[in-house]
Parts: C-alpha cells; sequence; structure tokens
C-alpha cells in the first residue's frame, strides 16, 4: 500500500469528524431543531439523500486504501472538488462563527485531498 493511499485515507477521516463535529455543536449550540432545516420539515425523503450524501466520506475511506491507483487518483480528485462547491454553497447559510470556521477547515481538507492525489503519480 502507497503512503499516498494512508494519507488521502486520513484526509477523509479528518474531513469527516469535521463534518461529524459540526453537527454535535449545532446539537449543543441550540442552532439545531429536530425535524427541520432553515424552518423547513424535514421528509424522509431528504433524510435519506443527506444519508446518500455524508456516508460519501466514510466510504472514501475505505475506497482511498483499495481502490486501484488511476480510479483512485480520479475519484480522490473529483469528489473533494464536489464537496468544496456543495459546502462553498452553502456557507453563507450557516450563521455561527463556529459553523464558518469548521466549513473552511473542511475546505483545507478538501483541498489538500485534491493536492495529495493531482502530485500522485
Amino acid at each position: 500500500m502507497e503512503d499516498v493511499q494512508i494519507k488521502l485515507s486520513a484526509l477523509w477521516v479528518a474531513l469527516m469528524l469535521t463534518y461529524l463535529l459540526g453537527d454535535v455543536l449545532r446539537i449543543f449550540s441550540g442552532d439545531f431543531k429536530g425535524g427541520e432545516i432553515g424552518g423547513m420539515e424535514v421528509s424522509q425523503t431528504m433524510y435519506l439523500g443527506m444519508a446518500m450524501l455524508m456516508v460519501i466520506p466514510i466510504v472514501m475511506v475505505f475506497l482511498s486504501l483499495i481502490l486501484p491507483h488511476n480510479i483512485n487518483r480520479w475519484a480522490n480528485i473529483i469528489i473533494p472538488i464536489f464537496f468544496f462547491l456543495f459546502n462553498l454553497v452553502g456557507l453563507p447559510t450557516y450563521p455561527s462563527a463556529y459553523d464558518k470556521f469548521l466549513i473552511i477547515v473542511g475546505f483545507v481538507f478538501n483541498v489538500l485531498t485534491v493536492w495529495y492525489a493531482w502530485k500522485w503519480i
């Protein structure tokens, strides 16, 4: 196993934990109201969509270790770019400083993932 694969996997773990920390802080700070997002009631379909989206970093922890080189490299370039753009669009919707800070930390992890994958030959 190559050193780059371990670094990529670790970056996915770090990103996942950053997202989880944001969720935990949102609950403890009172910024989260169960069953609602932005004052809108959340349906089971929306929860399924969120679960599918947020399982991607979890799956990438494993896939970064086992995928063949070329597929691995491109997955670790394309998927972090998607998450970077997704969070960039959502950034203005978070009123709390801790959320903005954690999203920026997530941006750093996304950029590092793309950088390591891009330089991986």
